[in-house]
């Protein structure tokens, strides 16, 4: 009898801790940790969420620390190490949880080793040169590369991006060799259109958030879109139109997770703050703005979403034979 007692006592207790989690968190501001650098789409996405959901958190901030470097890994391990207690969060990108993993055997973590809260919004993306350059097309710029091989360059976030991915994913499309063009990686989407405005580089494939703004402000030209084509960019041919329809499986996005092991109360009570995020006027304005496509989805959804893409990427790194 005390034994069963005993059992009762311990279930009553473990249901008020987590009814307690639920209700009391959080208690003190919760960290976003985002692994790109300020002006790129995890960074726009990540604070538009830490902006709008304090409201329903208790008013309690959440700061957002940009922790960059190894594409994304920095940051993603940092969370994974944290302690799961809701505090330490990811603003999670697509290098992260599927290129990353996909392409690098020596990765410290796995795309399934966090804590799936929400899908936040997907980014369309484009490729673009600057508005200035010879070439008009995307055939132009695959016209050029066949010609030259390694002497054009392209810019990325790291070498384990979407931004390198989709750029090397173009050139096999083309029947080129990802040496066709070189390289040059940057810390942030953002730093990748600057450095096509400004010429550093000749072209790029970015999410879209940083490119329109520079598209309709005639400083670049975007040769195509993906996955289709864009009303703010009327002008630019979806990729099946251009010629290249297989690009259309290129698209960023950015997720929230926590690390591994977080208590399920506190899954579900961001699972409810992403619920009224949904329809929250000043989330969604803000998504809008950094051109964000609204993608909140249950956690369930969320990991079956990250699965699905890691299995594209992981497909792909052994066509292109770039996984170490």
């Amino acid at each position: 009898m005390r034994v069963k007692q005993a059992i009762i006592a311990m279930t009553l207790a473990a249901v008020s801790v987590v009814a307690f989690a639920r209700q009391d968190y959080p208690t003190k501001p919760i960290l976003f940790v985002i692994p790109f650098g300020p002006g790129g789409d995890s960074d726009l996405s990540g604070r538009n969420v830490a902006h709008n959901a304090s409201k329903y958190l208790n008013n309690r901030p959440i700061v957002s620390l940009n922790r960059v470097g190894a594409s994304g890994a920095i940051g993603a391990m940092a969370v994974k190490n944290a302690a799961p207690d809701g505090y330490t969060l990811l603003v999670a990108r697509i290098a992260t949880h599927a290129i990353l993993p996909a392409t690098d055997s020596k990765l410290g973590y796995k795309w399934n080793e966090f804590s799936m809260l929400s899908l936040i919004e997907l980014n369309p993306f484009a490729c673009f040169v600057r508005q200035e350059a010879a070439i008009r097309s995307a055939a132009d710029l695959i016209a050029v590369l066949r010609k030259n091989p390694g002497k054009l360059n392209y810019a990325t976030a790291g070498v384990s991006t979407s931004q390198a991915m989709a750029a090397q994913y173009w050139m096999s499309l083309a029947g080129l060799t990802k040496d066709h063009a070189v390289g040059i990686h940057y810390k942030s989407g953002g730093e990748v259109t600057t450095a096509v405005m400004g010429g550093q580089v000749d072209f790029a494939c970015n999410n879209m958030p940083t490119v329109i703004p520079q598209v309709q402000a005639g400083r670049v030209r975007a040769l195509m879109a993906m996955p289709t084509r864009l009303k703010e960019l009327p002008d630019a041919p979806s990729a099946k139109e251009a010629g290249f329809p297989d690009m259309e499986k290129i698209v960023g996005w950015t997720a929230l997770m926590g690390p591994p092991g977080l208590p399920k109360a506190l899954v579900n009570r961001w699972a409810e703050v992403f619920q009224k995020l949904a329809t929250d006027p000043d989330w969604q304005a803000g998504n809008a703005r950094i051109g964000g496509i609204a993608a909140i989805r249950s956690p369930a959804e969320t990991e079956k979403f990250v699965r699905e893409q890691f299995e594209l990427y992981d497909k792909l790194a052994s066509g292109l034979g770039i996984r170490q």
